[in-house]
């Protein structure tokens, strides 16, 4: 009746209202049989990379308006396990479409082992030369977020000027290659010059800025941009979205990706003037990944070709183990992170 395992897995002590700490979380442990019953659509999956996403901050609060809108925002329990989107290889199937052995890529957990209930959050995976890491960020939902994002909601033309915030995480690294690869202009801000000289020397951003040393943001943006800006994509709201409305251009459009500075401090909130927004025609559009899944094929096919052509860098910043998982996650908003955070729980 398979065989049994102590399965360690993170979980939430109480709910976080702020940045998060270490000692926010615990690593519990329980007893699990590798089994599935026949039949029951459970799979057992023994966890091998899982991703770590900012917006898991706002299930993990006592209340956001977030909850209510998609299952992915769904709120998470003190005590509970955390899914989140990784890969895996199934140890014990009920389900029809896997068995034992498959690689899987979809929702399993911040632990050891997941039991995926149904099944119907997996998929199986071909990895198709690619390391195992790479599905979990640039083809998984953080590559899916930056390709149609960029695409499908910026609607950029050739030649236009992109401005990208927090340009070496895991969405706007890619925004920022993806957009230069299709003919843009392309300015990225981040937190340190290590990642400021990344942008520009290794992604080929045309320029790039440390947000920490400027004190005017609306004039920073100036003069990067002396011709205005056509695009922005938005991962942190607050300040630097002013600053990015003031220096948009006529018909300019704001991808709102996330909004990592409201994530931390309920209070913070991005006062754009409203009057540029009217007379300039200015588009803001807020995305989920699940929104895009209509340019999925296109967007797998597309990187790829980038990938096997050398055309488009891959960024990943990997922690070992279960017990790395906290101070993973902590460190996303700390800005500790370059590129795409991943924990990688076991080896193949």
């Amino acid at each position: 009746m398979g065989r049994e395992v102590i399965n360690k897995y993170v979980t939430i002590k109480t709910h976080i209202d702020g940045a998060p700490q270490d000692s926010d979380f615990e690593l519990k442990t329980a007893a699990l049989r590798l089994w599935a019953e026949p039949g029951s659509n459970d799979v057992i999956v023994k966890n091998l990379h899982v991703s770590i996403d900012p917006y898991q901050l706002n299930r993990m609060k006592g209340y956001s308006s977030s909850h209510r809108t998609i299952n992915f925002a769904v709120p998470i329990s003190p005590g509970m396990d955390i899914d989140a989107y990784g890969v895996g290889r199934v140890v014990a199937s009920g389900h029809p479409e896997f068995e034992e052995d498959d690689l899987v890529v979809g929702l399993i957990s911040w632990g050891e082992y997941s039991v995926v209930k149904g099944g119907n959050t997996l998929r199986k995976l071909d990895p198709m030369g690619f390391p195992l890491s790479n599905h979990v960020g640039i083809l998984g939902f953080s590559g899916l977020a930056a390709h149609g994002g960029f695409f499908q909601v910026c609607k950029p033309k050739k030649g236009e000027k992109v401005f990208v915030s927090a340009a070496s995480g895991s969405v706007g690294n890619l925004v920022g290659q993806y957009a230069k690869l299709f003919g843009c202009y392309v300015v990225g801000c981040a937190g340190s010059k290590q990642k400021v000289n990344l942008l520009k020397e290794k992604l080929g951003f045309d320029d790039a800025f440390n947000y920490k040393e400027e004190t005017d943001l609306k004039s920073t943006l100036k003069r990067y941009f002396p011709d205005g800006i056509d695009i922005y994509f938005d991962n942190v709201g607050a300040e630097m979205l002013e600053a990015a409305v003031a220096n948009m251009n006529i018909f300019g459009r704001v991808a709102v990706c996330g909004v990592i500075s409201q994530y931390t401090d309920s209070g913070k909130r991005a006062a754009p003037d409203m009057l540029d927004i009217v007379y300039k025609r200015i588009t803001i559009q807020g995305f989920l990944a699940a929104d895009l899944m209509n340019g999925y094929t296109d967007f797998i096919s597309t990187t790829q070709d980038y990938l096997n052509d050398g055309k488009i860098q891959v960024i990943e910043d990997i922690s070992q183990g279960v017990e790395s998982i906290p101070s993973a996650f902590v460190g996303l908003f700390r800005g500790d992170n370059v590129g795409k955070k991943i924990v990688k729980i076991a080896d193949e």
